[in-house]
């Protein structure tokens, strides 16, 4: 996109404008698609869903016309360009220049990559972080890791101490990149519902019987809610902050079942620990995420994946979730997955929600100029530098 963001329009000019030139740390992303992409492709990774439902068009709706809006002139094209002219344009520029411009775009200084999903169809992140001028963490994926530990060959006795060994060894210190963070994708396995108790040995050794051998017959995923109970404990150990996936995401999940509220139970356990438990995204519950950040010191928040899919009711989430969420304990993420587009939209929504927010604030005299601009600045960046303690330089 030529220009700053001030004169594309998109942030409000005025005692917040600052906010053009922050570099935000994304906290949590994943990597583009390498390669070229035609439209049913393209059009696949605009939705949660698998592709448009036949007869319609993934452009038509908010993430689709914020691509159209604002992605088009970063491509040198106008804005509101049609589709077929847009992608045209993106295949006539090519994979890796099209990265370049979005993610360069972004104007982040850190980007933490979970790399567990599809990961042999994306850049690595030393590639996504080269495109966008930052530097890259790692957050590790326990499922991911608790897979490798079963198609490793070991039995059920040894699994629950191989799968802590394994979640050991891959946030050691010194790797590069930089582990800073475990996830659990808790939500989609099985829900957030579960005990949130640390499971027994025995429980954990009689678990694993059962899914090593159904893994070895059909490759099934790690479902079971006593074996992902013992994966998030042996993130929790590591001490690192551990991102937890709430509210909407694709067909897999019970939406009901991924309401943040459901880890209450898991946050009175952690607080007397002190490992910071990272809510991501949170959408359509927010609200209920906003009540955890503020009753338990552990816990914070971001409404990431819900910024770009909104489109331009991005500052009423965001406002939303600041009604109650204490400002230090709510960070910036864009979620961005497969098209790089979303790496900007993601920033790009988050400084004008944000900015619009706090220039309201100052306009009508509840915040000062000075308490705004600091406010913006602990959200987009500050706030992930103190909680992530590993976080790259």
């Amino acid at each position: 996109m030529s220009g700053s963001l001030v004169s594309a329009g998109l942030v409000p000019a005025g005692p917040v404008s600052f906010l053009d030139g922050v570099r935000l740390v994304d906290h949590h992303c994943h990597s583009v698609v390498a390669g070229p992409l035609d439209r049913p492709g393209f059009e696949a990774l605009l939705t949660e869903g698998t592709a448009p439902a036949p007869g319609t068009s993934g452009f038509d709706s908010a993430l689709g016309f914020s691509v159209r809006r604002w992605c088009a002139p970063a491509l040198d094209l106008p804005a509101h360009t049609a589709p077929d002219d847009y992608l045209a344009r993106r295949a006539e520029l090519g994979p890796d220049e099209v990265t370049r411009r979005f993610l360069g775009g972004a104007g982040v200084g850190a980007v933490l990559v979970d790399h567990g999903l599809a990961p042999g169809t994306l850049l690595p992140p030393a590639a996504l972080g080269a495109a966008a001028g930052a530097s890259v963490g790692e957050v590790v994926r326990l499922e991911a890791v608790a897979e490798a530990v079963a198609d490793a060959g070991v039995s059920a006795a040894e699994y629950g101490d191989a799968l802590v060994e394994a979640v050991a060894v891959r946030t050691a210190d010194g790797r590069h990149p930089v582990p800073v963070a475990t996830k659990s994708v808790l939500a989609y396995r099985a829900g957030l519902d579960v005990d949130p108790t640390r499971p027994e040995a025995d429980e954990v050794q009689k678990a694993a019987d059962g899914w090593l051998r159904r893994r070895a017959a059909t490759g099934e995923p790690l479902r079971d809610p006593v074996l992902l109970r013992h994966g998030l404990w042996a993130g929790i150990d590591t001490g690192l902050p551990l991102q937890l996936h709430t509210g909407f995401g694709d067909a897999d999940e019970d939406l009901h079942r991924s309401n943040p509220a459901l880890l209450v139970g898991l946050a009175r356990l952690v607080e007397p620990l002190g490992v910071p438990l990272m809510l991501l995204h949170c959408y359509p519950y927010h609200r209920e995420a906003a009540w955890l950040a503020q009753v338990f010191a552990v816990v914070h928040v971001d409404v990431g994946l819900a910024v770009p899919y909104v489109g331009p009711r991005a500052a009423t989430v965001i406002g939303e979730l600041l009604e109650l969420a204490p400002y230090g304990k709510v960070l910036y993420s864009s979620d961005a997955f497969g098209l790089p587009e979303l790496h900007l939209l993601g920033a790009l929504r988050f400084r004008s929600a944000l900015g619009g927010l706090l220039e309201h604030l100052c306009a009508t005299d509840e915040l000062a100029p000075a308490d705004a601009e600091r406010v913006a600045t602990m959200i987009g960046t500050e706030n992930a530098h103190r909680v992530y303690t590993r976080m790259p330089v």
